[in-house]
Order: structure tokens, then sequence, then C-alpha cells
């Protein structure tokens, strides 16, 4: 049960969600480029040669520049297919790819599909959220548990890190029983480890 004083996982989710789509372009611009840089720090200090890593919607942190890079780095790169079953396969990212949609309409490149289970064969996961604990970590999805249910599966072989605006990082965020807690997070201006991470 949550205490009064919190906000629902609900109504925090409403309230970023809002101040993401407020943003000017020019500010979307400028977070893309600082989440750019900040992203490529993390590769290369996990020297990181397979990654996952999502497509970004508009209403997402923006992660376009970042697998146009690593693609130019060769770089292999594997974004997430929801299924209808609740699970996650995962996809080969190319350059030129054609697009279909997953079981929730987002985007996913028409290429090699992978299990679940090839996410325990990655180097580093970087994951969308809608806020993030810096407590402990803890991260607040949008409530349909694909992410949390690929990341409780993996047994944290990969250090798996939340792409977040800096507000975005919060004291504490409502958690449930089944809620996954990521290792670091990236936003604008910082690079986050939290502690039961590695």
């Amino acid at each position: 049960m949550l205490e009064a004083s919190h906000p629902s996982k609900a109504a925090l989710r409403a309230e970023i969600r809002e101040r993401r789509r407020i943003m000017t372009p020019l500010e979307r611009d400028k977070a893309e480029d600082l989440l750019l840089t900040a992203m490529i720090r993390v590769v290369d200090e996990r020297v990181a040669g397979r990654i996952a890593c999502y497509i970004s919607t508009p209403d997402e942190p923006p992660t376009t520049k970042f697998l146009a890079w690593a693609l130019s780095q060769g770089l292999e790169i594997l974004v997430p297919a929801a299924r209808e079953d609740g699970l996650m396969d995962w996809v080969a990212y190319s350059e030129g790819d054609e697009f279909t949609q997953d079981d929730l309409g987002l985007p996913v490149p028409e290429n090699t599909t992978y299990g679940p289970i090839v996410l325990s064969q990655v180097d580093l996961i970087f994951v969308p959220a809608a806020s993030v604990a810096a407590s402990d970590g803890m991260r607040l999805g949008w409530g349909r548990g694909y992410f949390d249910r690929a990341l409780g599966a993996l047994q944290h072989e990969a250090p798996t890190y939340a792409v977040v605006y800096d507000h975005e990082v919060v004291e504490d965020v409502p958690r449930e029983i089944h809620d996954q807690a990521v290792k670091g997070a990236v936003t604008p201006t910082r690079i986050l480890t939290f502690p039961s991470g590695s």
C-alpha cells in the first residue's frame, strides 16, 4: 500500500509525460546531443561491442543519433520487439533497414530476430523509463511490464542503464514486487551508477 503522501505511478507517469510533451524542439535537440555524448562514454567505459537499445518515440529521450553513431563504429545493435505474450524479442538493427511494427505499434526493423534469451549475451543495455530512483536505481516504466520481465529474467549479466531527462531522476519512485532496478542512468548532464549496480 502506498502512503498517501507518495504520488501514484499513474500520477507520476502523467506528470512526466506532460513535461516531455511541452519541451521545445531546441530543448530536445540539445538534450539529444548531450545524451549522445553520455551514452558514448558509457559504451567506452564498458568496452561494449554488442548493445541492446530502444528506438525512441517522439515522447522519449532520443536515441536516434546514438544508434547511428553505434552503427558507424561497427557495433552490433539489438532493438526490442514486444510480443503478444508479454515478452520481448530482440531484432538486429542495421543501416537502411525497412521497418514494421511490434505488438505495441512501435517501430521494429525487418531483420534477424532473436528470442528473449539473447539479452543475456549483450555487453550493455539502454532502456527507456519514466523515472529512476536516485537512492537505489529502481526504474518506473510505463506500466506494460515488458522491460521489467526482460530485466527480471536476466540475473544482471549486463549493465543496464535507463535513459531519462535530468528531472526524471528523483529521490524515490512508487514500486511493486515485480519492478526491476537498473544499474545506472544516463541523463543529458549526468551518468549515474547505483549502489546495487556494478
